[in-house]
């Protein structure tokens, strides 16, 4: 039964409560407004998407990289940047811009504001994406991959406890369960949004909450920013925008995250005079495991990997150079997706999987997520970490075996029966060992283990001493079937660099605003076709605060 229809007043309407959205209402009540924020999800998602992340964000110039022995610079980060986004559309002008501007606060105020904040950093620093084995290519020349200390839900803290702080002055009210069915406009500029009211739910984060419609709204507002998160739940709208250049989509893959982040307000900003560009532009692992404590259906984890386990296709063939762990994630992406199957394989030893495995997600790194120092310090005792040691007891993709021909045995299990002979994986296997023997030799991987192995960081706690794969004082061998697991979209609403939304003819969309994923973290894609991870939190914090500051100022 549908009640009477709800009428709300307001200066700016946020629609998304996640990382992008918050900040952005933040931003807004800070500058006097009165706010609504307004998510189709119950309370208990607050935060959205970021909560569930590892915590990762892109810095340059930082003082943990000082002391790592890390010497960055600005000039150097934008190198990368361009030579990973490879801009080539005339529709990159405002996200090239955006890029530009991100860079500066990456290697400007970003971090300051942060610390302000409360903000706090593991010291060691990540050695994410570490790229083509090109100089002007794509990815990281140097570690930037900085995590905070609570994971996502310690990026997110200070600014749920300001959004609360707000709420209880009355200059922020939030609207959950209010879905946006539409962005109202009047002689083409914004003027509020409508939709429907869902029954209540006490859904747990992450779970179906349920679309049963018991009323309608309307927001009148100023401002209306758009902060409604990607795509990636929705595997059907992955799959119809997949770019022809990777191949086919996979006809199975695993959800990085929940059915709701289904990009449906994409289409209803456009129904409004928004601009969508870059959507064939995505980013998507192929690392994903199959969770065997699922949270949401098709629940997919992604391994963080280190470089040394010896990645196979779903044949056995050993992947070409510098498709490496943690080298090249849409390079992997492409190549797999020419082989045929859905599915590729790690290969490694207990001792790499003891130093190098670590899982993506809150939920996966209790210590980091809680502060734990004597949790944390288990992971440099001997063992695998406590959550990737239940994946390998109790997760589908995982074979472990005392001698390669029962690993391979496991492995046609797993994957599709008879792919593999033990003959062909030894052959692999056996001639990347011989490169072990010399302190140098033509073996690409191994020489980018002995030289990643100078970072401190590396050899602290995220790469293992090269070995023979085969050797049993490094056993039992291990073997893990990858899947491909969806994640972010890289393309979005067209946004100037006040957060604007553009029309398709060029003119900004008087009173629409759009920030993270929805605004492909700003600009309508400032990642171009590659990320360099940490970008993602970063992007959502640097556009929501673009965003909230430009629609308070009208």
């Amino acid at each position: 039964m549908v009640d009477s229809r709800e009428v709300i007043h307001a200066d700016v309407a946020v629609v998304g409560a996640g990382l992008a959205g918050l900040v952005a209402a933040v931003e807004a009540a800070d500058a006097g407004r009165d706010v609504v924020v307004l998510d189709q999800e119950p309370p208990q998602s607050l935060g959205g998407q970021a909560h569930w992340s590892f915590g990762g964000l892109f810095l340059v110039g930082s003082p943990e990289q000082r002391r790592m022995g890390v010497r960055d610079s600005l000039a150097l980060a934008r190198q990368d940047w361009m030579g990973s986004a490879q801009f080539d559309r005339p529709e990159d002008y405002w996200p090239r811009a955006w890029a530009e501007a991100y860079l500066e606060s990456a290697a400007g105020e970003q971090r300051a504001w942060l610390h302000s904040l409360g903000v706090r950093f593991f010291p060691v620093v990540g050695w994410a994406e570490r790229g083509d084995g090109r100089a002007e290519g794509h990815g990281n020349s140097v570690p930037r991959f900085h995590i905070v200390w609570g994971t996502g839900p310690g990026v997110l803290a200070p600014f749920i406890r300001r959004a609360r702080a707000h709420a209880d002055a009355a200059r922020i009210r939030f609207l959950f369960r209010h879905r946006v069915d539409e962005v109202v406009t009047h002689d083409a500029a914004a003027t509020g949004v409508r939709g429907a009211r869902l029954a209540p739910s006490s859904a747990e984060r992450g779970k179906a909450s349920g679309r049963d419609v018991v009323g309608e709204f309307e927001v009148e507002a100023g401002a209306v920013v758009i902060a409604s998160g990607g795509m990636g739940g929705n595997l059907e709208m992955v799959r119809r925008l997949w770019p022809q250049r990777m191949g086919t989509p996979p006809s199975s893959m695993v959800a990085g995250v929940p059915a709701h982040v289904d990009g449906r307000m994409l289409g209803i900003a456009e129904a409004a005079g928004a601009r969508l560009i870059n959507a064939d532009r995505m980013w998507h692992y192929t690392e994903g495991l199959r969770n065997w404590d699922p949270v949401w259906e098709n629940h997919g984890v992604r391994i963080l990997p280190g470089p040394s386990s010896v990645w196979l296709d779903a044949l056995g063939r050993r992947l070409p150079v510098p498709l490496f762990p943690g080298f090249d994630t849409l390079g992997t992406l492409r190549h797999l997706r020419g082989t045929g199957y859905d599915y590729s394989w790690f290969v490694l030893t207990q001792s790499i999987i003891e130093k190098e495995f670590a899982l993506s997600g809150s939920e996966q790194n209790p210590d980091l997520t809680g502060r734990d120092f004597r949790l944390l310090a288990s992971r440099v005792r001997p063992g695998a970490p406590g959550p990737v040691k239940a994946f390998m007891e109790h997760g589908e993709d995982f074979v472990v075996a005392d001698s390669l021909g029962e690993l391979v045995e496991g492995m046609n299990r797993v994957g599709e029966p008879g792919l593999l002979t033990e003959a062909a994986v030894r052959t692999v296997l056996e001639a990347r060992d011989a490169e072990i023997a010399n302190a140098f030799g033509k073996d690409a991987q191994v020489t980018f283990l002995r030289s990643h192995r100078r970072y401190v960081g590396d050899r602290l706690i995220r790469v293992a001493a090269p070995h023979r794969i085969l050797d049993p004082r490094h056993g039992p061998l291990v073997a893990v079937r990858l899947n491909v697991l969806t994640r972010k979209a890289l393309g979005g609403l067209e946004t100037d660099l006040s957060a604007r939304c553009m029309s398709p003819a060029g003119h900004v969309v008087a009173g629409l605003f759009a920030a993270g994923e929805a605004a492909g973290f700003g600009g309508g894609g400032m990642m171009g076709y590659n990320a360099l991870e940490g970008t993602f939190l970063g992007g959502c914090l640097f556009s929501g605060r673009v965003a909230g500051r430009a629609a308070a100022a009208g």
